[in-house]
């Protein structure tokens, strides 16, 4: 049923709950006929204030009835009483009770008003300094205009936490700065959608056709690239998407356009005679990367140490024989700048990679690994016995006044690590590699390893294809599956998907199982019994940390949005009494497997006394406790334990069946992978293969064997625009040499 949205005016008698990060307050408002509990995020509050608030009344299980205030208009207090109240309340530093006592008995109702233009006036207060006049002024002036900004933009329906940021960034001068140009709230570190600032834009009157709106509209194009995996965009295509996207004519655009240019805004490229348009970081970044791989490819490491003598040794101390392309590899990891190592599953990485890491730190290299996600760095560190990071906690997450992450680790302040050996790198984007790139110091060595049949990077770029293609950098790709592997239905299976060729789907083995189940509402039947009932009573799996569902959509019966909420109902339902919290998709409840699909660099988190920020795209956690009355909810992502605000919950999701892009980079020991009937985008060979490869122990497969073989036979490369490919080959102009598997694409 429909809330009736009614307006509310009161004065604010107490503040009960201040989320400082978004503003999400709850406050009890003194109206004329009562006090009500009041909901939102509306900012800092502070007693005495007046509100004028539209919004609905909602009853809460708990707390009962609240009004949550969808928008505010807030006057500073206008009484002698509610303006003593106000500054009795500590919002100015150094003025407590009894000082405000004396001000407000001074000057009455003006008292705001010359706190804010008079201050001097303050000096004749018994206990007011000249030093502290000047403080009360200056703490004065940062609160009245950051709830003036938060006033003006809250009429454009804009919310106080993108105030915040602004007023963070420009301070008293926010304000004019965005009339002058309101699409400066687009901006990296505030964030706001385009075409939300083109409403403020036509209430100032500034034409379609002004440099400030067709900039910002610049940016806006090619961040929607970015976000379907193009660092960049064909010129053409370019022009057509802001000729229609931003209705402005050919001759404003090519003025825009020569101007961002010259001002370094935006970055143009030239590759096979095509003109290419970045945006500045974009450009930069991957002319830096082709800079860097050529110079780390011009360095010559040490020629003192006997690979083949040390491979040697290492056989015959380990027991382990090595393959001729492991051989291979692991001499090139000692020889190169920087390598890539490829392979399927079953071919020897995590065998080839040991060894190089055992040999390097025999010869006395301090030896640095990493992954792009938490769960890749947590396999990577079970796999090899040693300490592992996410990439971004190996270069150390920062922050720039602007709220723009930076690395701690970078050209000024290089690795220690003399090598350094990323994991998972198919799922490194490029802006990622440019950061890692900066931290490396020219000496050190750099080992890729990944496998580049998997999805590509949720962030734009291609690198691990682009990087293989360009047949720039040593390669070598393991092919032989070992015999071990060949005992593995699973792995037998990913090899046959990825050759173009259909599984046998009629073997019964122990960890490989299909199930022919076309009707969409009975292979979900089957599925909710396999996941809560038959494989914990066969297996002793637990469902929340042991199974994952993974689809390939989140949409209709059979994808993820519609499975969560069904496993969500079998293996945790509600119960009385038990608190819950909800966003638009979900209801969240202690005990939950969750997602966060969003990084989130600056997130606190806690780890046995530990310290640190950053929770990151596809982190998996457990809802450990829900506080309704802050409306918070505290989740453990692997041992990092963080607390969420309920305007924070939009970056999570259940995470009982998730797409197959979120489970990139992570492993499970049972895998029910369900395949939804019907022709579309993602029925393709590589989503297949990066679903199959998922499973360690078990894998079943719910479809019909139409739909594998379409996926199979799909064999179709995303195609994302970047010019890396073709910087790199004009940077070294000799193909790599010496490499098993590299081809010039």
């Amino acid at each position: 049923m429909q809330q009736t949205v009614l307006t509310l005016k009161g004065t604010v008698e107490d503040v009960l709950f201040y989320n400082e990060s978004n503003g999400y307050v709850v406050a009890d408002l003194e109206t004329e006929e009562a006090l009500v509990t009041v909901v939102g995020e509306l900012g800092k509050l502070e007693p005495g204030e007046e509100l004028e608030l539209t919004g609905s009344f909602v009853s809460h299980p708990r707390f009962g009835q609240q009004f949550r205030a969808e928008s505010c208009v807030r006057t500073l207090p206008s009484t002698a009483v509610n303006i003593e109240r106000y500054l009795a309340s500590g919002i100015i530093p150094g003025i407590g009770k009894a000082l405000s006592r004396r001000i407000v008995a001074e000057f009455g109702e003006f008292t705001l008003q010359v706190i804010e233009h008079s201050p001097e006036k303050l000096l004749r207060i018994k206990g007011i300094s000249p030093q502290k006049c000047e403080e009360i002024a200056a703490a004065a002036q940062e609160i009245f205009g950051l709830r003036s900004l938060m006033g003006q933009l809250q009429g454009y329906g804009i919310s106080p936490s993108v105030s915040m940021q602004a007023y963070r960034r420009w301070g008293t001068a926010a304000w004019e700065i965005i009339r002058e140009n309101p699409f400066r709230l687009c901006e990296p570190g505030i964030g706001l959608p385009f075409r939300q600032a083109e409403r403020i834009a036509a209430d100032l009157q500034i034409p379609a056709n002004h440099p400030h709106r067709i900039t910002a509209g610049f940016r806006w194009i090619l961040e929607t690239a970015a976000l379907e995996g193009h660092t960049c965009l064909p010129q053409p295509d370019f022009t057509e998407l802001c000729l229609r996207g931003l209705g402005i004519t050919e001759e404003d655009f090519e003025s825009a356009l020569q101007h961002c240019l010259s001002e370094q805004l935006l970055f143009s490229y030239e590759a096979d005679g095509r003109p290419y348009i970045y945006l500045e970081e974009y450009g930069r970044a991957e002319d830096f990367i082709a800079t860097r791989i050529a110079a780390m490819l011009a360095f010559s490491p040490p020629e003192d140490f006997d690979c083949t003598a040390a491979i040697r040794r290492e056989e015959e101390e380990t027991g382990v024989q090595y393959a001729a392309l492991q051989k291979k590899a692991i001499a090139c990891a000692f020889s190169r700048g920087i390598m890539l190592l490829t392979g399927a599953p079953g071919t020897g990485k995590t065998t080839t990679l040991n060894a190089v890491i055992h040999l390097c730190e025999k010869a006395g290299s301090t030896v640095a690994l990493a992954a792009p996600t938490g769960r890749a760095a947590k396999r990577m560190a079970e796999l090899t016995g040693r300490e592992a990071k996410t990439v971004h906690r190996l270069l150390g997450t920062d922050f720039e006044r602007d709220g723009s992450v930076v690395f701690q680790h970078d050209e000024h302040n290089p690795l220690e690590a003399d090598v350094v050996i990323i994991d998972e790198v198919s799922m490194v984007d490029t802006l990622l590699f440019e950061g890692l790139l900066r931290a490396l110091r020219l000496s050190s060595r750099l080992v890729l390893v990944g496998d580049e049949d998997q999805l590509p990077s949720v962030g734009a770029g291609n690198l691990l294809h682009t990087l293989i293609a360009s047949n720039r950098i040593p390669l070598v790709r393991l092919t032989e599956i070992f015999r071990q592997a060949q005992e593995s239905c699973i792995i037998r299976s990913a090899h046959s998907i990825i050759r173009g060729e259909m599984p046998d789907l009629t073997e019964k083995h122990s960890d490989f199982f299909f199930f022919d189940r076309r009707n969409a509402q009975e292979a979900a039947a089957f599925l909710r019994s396999l996941y809560a009932d038959r494989l914990p009573k066969a297996y002793g799996f637990t469902p929340q940390t042991d199974i994952q569902v993974i689809s390939p959509t989140r949409k209709g019966i059979l994808g993820t949005v519609s499975l969560n909420a069904m496993l969500q109902e079998a293996v945790n339902p509600p119960q009385y009494g038990k608190p819950v919290l909800k966003n638009l998709l979900y209801t969240f409840r202690e005990g939950d497997k969750v997602m966060q699909i969003q990084n989130q660099y600056e997130m606190e988190w806690t780890r046995d006394g530990e310290r640190g920020t950053g929770i990151f795209n596809g982190d998996m956690g457990t809802v450990q406790c829900i506080d309704r009355i802050s409306k918070t909810m505290r989740v453990d992502f692997d041992g990092r334990i963080v607390t969420l605000s309920e305007d924070q919950l939009k970056q999570i999701e259940l995470a009982y069946a998730v797409t197959v892009h979120k489970s990139q980079g992570s492993e499970f020991d049972a895998v029910l992978l369900v395949l939804p009937e019907g022709r579309d985008r993602l029925s393709y060979r590589s989503l297949l293969y990066t679903a199959v490869t998922r499973a360690k122990k078990l894998l079943i497969l719910i479809g019909s064997p139409r739909k594998v073989q379409e996926m199979v036979r799909d064999g179709h490369r995303t195609v994302r625009c970047s010019c890396l490919g073709a910087m790199l080959k004009a940077m070294v102009t000799k193909p790599a040499s010496g490499t098993e598997g590299a081809e010039d694409t």
